[in-house]
């Protein structure tokens, strides 16, 4: 059975994918530098004293840029990078499995950011408003 009707969907899903990847990326720097939502890493962002607090900032501000689509290309990439370090720093000394070093969500985020640096931001994004308006 094949979706071909699903790829007239493509440039929408392109976009919702951004969005939600970017919102999800911004929780974590959210967590970590304004305690919101709750959770183990809340606050610990604010004395600037380890790497994850570093890590906090890309994810506050790739994940914004990300979600309204401004500088998709080198958030993303600087996002990308950004996971691949988280797991070959925090995850992978664990365990060689990502689902026993809980290292999932970082690939995921690292070669989703990385596609989307190659993509772009699609449609519904603050990129293609600006490229349409250059264009005219």
């Amino acid at each position: 059975m094949e979706f071909t009707w699903l790829s007239r969907w493509q440039p929408q899903l392109h976009a919702i994918l951004r969005i939600m990847v970017g919102l999800l990326f911004l929780e974590h720097g959210m967590q970590k530098f304004l305690s919101f939502p709750p959770g183990e890493m809340a606050g610990m962002g604010l004395a600037l004293n380890n790497l994850a607090a570093y890590a906090g900032i890309i994810e506050l501000l790739c994940g914004f840029l990300i979600t309204i689509g401004l500088f998709t290309r080198p958030a993303a990439f600087l996002a990308s990078g950004t996971m691949a370090v988280a797991y070959w720093y925090a995850h992978a000394p664990k365990d060689f499995f990502p689902v026993n070093n809980m290292g999932d969500a970082a690939i995921l985020y690292c070669f989703i950011f990385l596609y989307l640096a190659a993509a772009g931001a699609g449609p519904w994004s603050v990129d293609a408003s600006r490229n349409r308006s250059t264009i005219r």
